[in-house]
């Protein structure tokens, strides 16, 4: 099953009768999955089962979708509101006995707000239901491509995030491999700071330094902490390969090597171990940045 992204965008258009119509779908990063609907007055029938189909094929981003509708060929009609008309010149015949004024012309009248009327032709019932399913097979378009969209995006995405699994995992190895690590390595180094120690003063138990020197040792070790990054990475690249709407597994995953990463960092006690802590830290940010955009 493919990688999917969040984000993508998808238009499609279509004519049915004197309707023509254009959907526009735009979807973006979201902790779920949010449908927002704008349609035209009277088209509310098709709300329900676009929504039905949306949430069958996408399982998280918030998903904007417009409908456009305009009717062609249907010449508007212009005609006169008698009751409005009525009520002007009444008034103009109450105030002609008070005033002295030019009696009011036809294009005045017409003038006056509400006396003049443009009425759309009166819709086809059978006309706008066709219209409206075609509109729905013109949704399925555009859904489809915004699917399309979005795999296509989470196909790079994959390989983004598998190469840094790759940098992640040579990182490790780095680390495991560091001279800074090796029990010898270790030793040698408390043993130069109990000798300083044990210069400064006369006071310190030799045998109780040794004792704590080796919990030190025991505590510096990062063999645990690597042991867990390898598990998370062979998780990470499992899920990359089985595919679908993994982004939260994969960002708990993330959390879960942030931790690890930084647990690295605060017991090294060898500048190199130090450093390759901090690459791997970075990389790791990379990763969980990716796999905000992952469904």
């Amino acid at each position: 099953m493919a990688l999917s992204s969040m984000t993508g965008f998808a238009r499609s258009h279509g004519t049915s009768g004197p309707y023509a119509f254009e959907w526009e779908l735009k979807s973006v990063n979201a902790k779920g999955f949010d449908f927002r609907m704008r349609l035209p007055p009277g088209w509310d029938d098709i709300e329900a089962p676009i929504r039905k189909r949306s949430a069958d094929l996408l399982s998280r981003g918030t998903v904007y979708a417009n409908l456009t509708v305009k009717r062609t060929n249907a010449a508007s009609v212009v005609r006169i509101n008698e009751d409005v008309l009525a009520s002007v010149l009444k008034v103009a015949i109450d105030l002609s006995g008070r005033i002295d004024a030019v009696a009011p012309s036809i294009d005045g009248l017409l003038s006056v707000k509400g006396v003049l009327e443009v009425v759309e032709p009166e819709a086809d019932e059978i006309g706008e239901k066709a219209a409206k399913a075609a509109a729905a097979d013109a949704f399925e378009q555009a859904l489809r491509s915004l699917v399309d969209m979005r795999n296509r995006e989470g196909l790079a995405l994959g390989q983004i995030l598998s190469q840094r699994m790759s940098e992640i995992e040579n990182l490790a190895a780095r680390a495991e491999a560091a001279p800074g690590r090796r029990p010898d390595a270790v030793k040698a180094r408390l043993a130069e700071q109990i000798a300083a120690l044990l210069e400064s003063s006369d006071r310190f138990d030799q045998d109780r330094l040794n004792q704590e020197a080796i919990l030190i040792a025991a505590k510096a070790d990062i063999r645990e902490e690597l042991d867990r990054i390898a598990s998370h990475i062979a998780q990470a690249r499992e899920l990359i390969g089985k595919g679908g709407p993994i982004g939260r597994r994969l960002d708990f995953l993330a959390q879960e090597f942030n931790r690890e990463v930084n647990t690295c960092c605060s017991k090294s006690n060898d500048l190199e171990l130090t450093n390759i802590g901090l690459e791997m830290k970075s990389v790791v940010e990379q990763f969980r940045e990716q796999v905000q955009n992952l469904e």
